[in-house]
Order: structure tokens, then C-alpha cells, then sequence
């Protein structure tokens, strides 16, 4: 018998200096029964990163052809994509011809690594590609703030970003591997 998908809900309030953007989101987030609490958390900071009162979570894991956020224009384009994870480059070449803008955040440490070795070259002609890695440190981190109701507070300055549910902290560094031309 397939398992459902768990419920959280997140009020997300961002503070992104970076980009000049302050808004709170209250999301319901859907965690598919394969994914971990570290994907979640990632899934969870991808948005705040690319907060934007259109963007939206997707049916993720549960479809082939939608990315894990997107954002739409009022007519219907797609404006950014946003894949977690370790994509294929078939993937990321459909993904770039799909939308202006993809956004992938791959984790897992040296398997990212290892990942992004055999990408960096082919992805070097997709322009509207950008690569922002997360640490395995710091994903682990995330992970243990995981809860099905979550009150999340995120600070971005200067490209780094805090990360506070009550009265834990996270700082993540996000590095970017590939930045869009």
C-alpha cells in the first residue's frame, strides 16, 4: 500500500538585503514518503533564496516533469526553475530550454562534488544556469530543525544566510558553483 505524503506547515518570513525582498509565506508543504528531512530543509531555504510572490512548490518528487519550485508569469511562461538535487544533463539542458532562469541546488556532500566534476563542462553553455551548493555540514544541520509546523526565520546578507526556528541558528554559506551569464 503507498504511503501519503506528510503535511507540514511553514510560516517562512524572509529577509533577503541582498535583494531588497521582506515577505512572509505561509506554505503547506507536502514531504513525499522517499524524501528526508534534509531535502525538505533544502526545498524549504530554495524557496526563501528565490522568494517571490509567485513562486510556488510543485508536486516535486511525484512528477518526472516539474521542477521542485517554479515560478510563472501571468502568462503562463516559465520564469525560474528550481531542481533540488543531482540532475542529469539531459535534465538541466530541457530544464534551460523550458524556462528564463534554473536554479539548481545540489547536497550531499562529496557526491555533489563528485556530481558537479562531471557537469561543470557541459553546463558551461547553458546561460541561464546557475549551481549554489550547500555543504553537507549545513544541510545536516537544517535537517534536525525539521517539524511539521515550523515558524522559520531567514537573513540573507552578503550571500550568506541565517537560518532560525525558535531559538536554534543555522548560517549556511552557500556556494555558487555556476553563476547565469
Amino acid at each position: 500500500m503507498a504511503q501519503n505524503a506528510t503535511i507540514y506547515k511553514v510560516e517562512l518570513s524572509v529577509s533577503d538585503m541582498d535583494r531588497h525582498y521582506y515577505e512572509t509565506h505561509k506554505l503547506t508543504v507536502a514531504k513525499h514518503p522517499s524524501e528526508t528531512d534534509e531535502r525538505l530543509m533544502v526545498r524549504i531555504i530554495a524557496f526563501a533564496l528565490n522568494a517571490h510572490e509567485s513562486l510556488e512548490m510543485t508536486k516535486g518528487l511525484s512528477t518526472d516533469d516539474e521542477p521542485d519550485i517554479w515560478q510563472k508569469s501571468l502568462s503562463g511562461e516559465l520564469d525560474v526553475w528550481v531542481a533540488l538535487g543531482l540532475p542529469s544533463e539531459k535534465v538541466m539542458r530541457q530544464s534551460c530550454s523550458k524556462a528564463e532562469r534554473v536554479v539548481v541546488y545540489p547536497y550531499g556532500g562529496r557526491t555533489a562534488e563528485i556530481w558537479w566534476e562531471k557537469m561543470k563542462g557541459g553546463a558551461a553553455r547553458f546561460g541561464n544556469l546557475e549551481v549554489v551548493s550547500f555543504s553537507e555540514k549545513d544541510t545536516g544541520a537544517l535537517s534536525g530543525m525539521a517539524n511539521r509546523t515550523m515558524k522559520l526565520q531567514v537573513n540573507v546578507q552578503d550571500g550568506e544566510v541565517m537560518v532560525s526556528v525558535g531559538d536554534r541558528i543555522v548560517y549556511l554559506n552557500p556556494l555558487k558553483w555556476k553563476s547565469a551569464a
